[in-house]
């Protein structure tokens, strides 16, 4: 099972995750944050809460807030053709 390793606050909405399998991605949040219809993310348009992220198998910033790693994957490897397969069964393309 994915989940997460590490993570650390990059700059603006960037994060740099390694996860299970030990790849490192940077993963940028902006586009979800700021144009993504998930109500409950708006409030981390304020980069100083967006910060304080903690890593608990997955991102999450407080009980109601978090980000599945299969996602957070997705998104910092998205380009690579190797995992496009991957990503299709897990139905994000």
């Amino acid at each position: 099972m994915l989940s997460i390793l590490t993570a650390n606050y990059e700059n603006e909405y960037k994060i740099l995750i390694e996860f299970s399998d030990h790849k490192k991605g940077k993963v940028d949040l902006e586009d979800f944050i700021i144009n993504g219809k998930i109500k409950p993310f708006k409030e981390l348009e304020n980069i100083e809460k967006f910060k304080q992220f903690q890593v608990d198998y997955t991102l999450k910033w407080n009980d109601e807030l978090d980000l599945a790693p299969e996602y957070l994957y997705f998104k910092a490897f998205e380009n690579d053709s190797k995992l496009q397969k991957q990503f299709h069964e897990w139905g994000y393309i």
